[in-house]
């Protein structure tokens, strides 16, 4: 497989989370995401519709183990 289809693959096989789902995996509330993200501390929502926007499952987990790796004393 071409590395253009398995990313391809990789992104269509990644949901969209809309925000209570994002709500309740990270325990954080809407207001705080959305400062996070004016923060550049949370991942940015994608445009899915003209009054919707979703988060990628795998950006929500990775910012999600960043988390767990900077209260560990892992990560700066």
């Amino acid at each position: 497989m071409s590395d253009k289809a398995s990313k391809q693959t990789t992104v269509t096989d990644d949901p969209f989370l809309r925000m209570s789902e994002v709500e309740k995996t990270t325990g954080l509330k809407k207001s705080t995401i959305y400062l996070l993200i004016k923060r550049s501390e949370f991942p940015s929502p994608i445009k899915l519709g003209s009054k919707a926007s979703g988060w990628l499952l795998s950006e929500i987990n990775q910012w999600k183990a960043e988390r767990i790796a900077i209260s560990r004393g892992e990560q700066e």
